[in-house]
């Protein structure tokens, strides 16, 4: 696109986007990131500390264990989730079987990638109904690899609920099954549907549609989504994470550096490590990016020795790219693909096998994760240098054309996720 007329579109963009802001809510300063944060701390310390008559006795580790939880949901502090994890089983202890708390910890093991024991939670409500358990079971076909059932599920939701999460779920798989239109187009019908008091919900749809665009080498356009975030949920540190990884694949290094550690201040969390260190190998500065990537490292194994599983694909990709240690790679990967068998894991474990020098596995692999029919930009080049390495040159030569449609900007920086 001609940059005057991408600056035009990114002006009208912006424009609609603070009008529809303007409409939603007359305080969003209100609805900022640390105004809620701070209001789920109070009421938490009112529960654990003060006024005994602010929420009836019975209530009150079923309520405190959802703080907890939306606390851990807010910030992303992996201490936070070991705490709300711990507020939901005292609750179980003290209030019994209860379902909410069971969808609770489902919801809770989701996120940190246990999906065996969502699964183990899930059988504990066998005739429960309901928009959360129904998304649940949708959402972990997904990650199953059972992409038609979870298509089918999201249609389903969304016909049925038609909340904002129906239609950003069914949004995001028909991005990843590369409709990009049409995912935006569910993007925006989630936002009609979110409400002035869930501004940090409109923020993350916001993420979503710019995260669209950046998969697409449109990083004017999503600049101007991850702005319009930012004015919905001020301080929201996702926005700064993505924003950083648009930066740096425009190499203005200089402010991607700077907002990588002001964010890392904030959210000292590996991934951000292990980013900030990816943007100075890009700019080819091996010197700085060392120490980012030592204490990423560091924090994955960490995370891994405390038994944790939610960092087995970071690990087996930082071992594929950073250290370029096959052998280590694979061993993250298989317990990554393990856990979850869908095109994500497959594509990891592919690129380790290939880092390994396993090229007949790797093409089995990669194969696997193409049959999804998913369009990435990163699996067609992880197949076109797969196939390239058994000897396969035309079909190599193709999977780089198709890399190419996605993104024209393949090549530039991005972030492993």
């Amino acid at each position: 696109m001609h940059r005057l007329t991408l600056r035009w579109f990114a002006a009208v963009a912006l424009g609609t986007c603070v009008h529809v802001l303007v409409a939603c809510s007359s305080n969003v300063k209100s609805s900022s990131y640390e105004t809620e944060l701070k209001r789920i701390q109070q009421e938490i310390s009112t529960i654990e500390h003060g006024d005994f008559n602010s929420t009836n006795e019975s209530e009150r580790p079923d309520r405190l264990a959802y703080l907890r939880y939306r606390r851990a949901t807010l910030t992303g502090d992996y201490a936070d989730f070991r705490a709300a994890e711990m507020a939901i089983d005292r609750a179980l202890q003290q209030m019994g079987p209860f379902e909410d708390l069971y969808l609770l910890r489902a919801n809770l093991n989701f996120k940190l990638h246990r999906l065996s024991q969502v699964r183990a939670d899930l059988q504990k409500l066998p005739d429960a109904r309901g928009e959360q358990v129904e998304t649940l079971r949708t959402d972990l076909a997904f990650q199953e690899g059972k992409y038609e059932e979870a298509r089918k599920g999201y249609e389903t939701l969304m016909q049925r609920h038609g909340t904002w999460g129906a239609f950003a779920r069914l949004g995001y798989y028909t991005f990843v099954m590369g409709d990009v239109l049409e995912a935006d187009n569910l993007y925006r019908r989630a936002q009609d549907e979110i409400t002035a008091k869930e501004m940090g919900s409109y923020a993350w749809v916001e993420l979503q549609r710019g995260v669209l665009k950046f998969s697409r080498g449109r990083y004017e356009e999503a600049l101007v989504h991850y702005q319009c975030a930012e004015e919905a949920y001020s301080g929201f540190w996702l926005v700064a994470d993505y924003t950083a990884e648009v930066l740096g694949a425009q190499r203005r290094f200089e402010e991607a550096q700077a907002l990588y550690k002001r964010l890392i201040a904030r959210v000292p969390r590996p991934e951000f490590h292990q980013a900030l260190g990816d943007l100075y190998l890009f700019m080819g500065d091996a010197k700085n990016a060392k120490p980012w990537h030592e204490k990423a490292l560091a924090g994955y194994r960490e995370s891994a020795e405390r038994g944790d599983v939610h960092y087995f694909h970071h690990l087996a990709g930082f071992y594929a790219d950073v250290r370029q240690d096959g052998t280590e790679a694979v061993r993250w990967a298989r317990k990554d693909a393990e856990l979850r068998a869908n095109f994500l894991t497959q594509d990891t474990l592919a690129w380790a096998l290939y880092r390994d020098n396993q090229f007949p596995e790797a093409l089995v692999a990669i194969d696997d994760a193409l049959s999804s029919n998913v369009q990435d930009t990163q699996i067609f080049v992880h197949a076109a240098l797969i196939n390239l390495a058994n000897g396969k040159t035309d079909e190599g030569k193709q999977f780089f054309l198709k890399a190419a449609q996605v993104n024209p900007s393949y090549g530039t920086f991005h972030v492993h996720r």
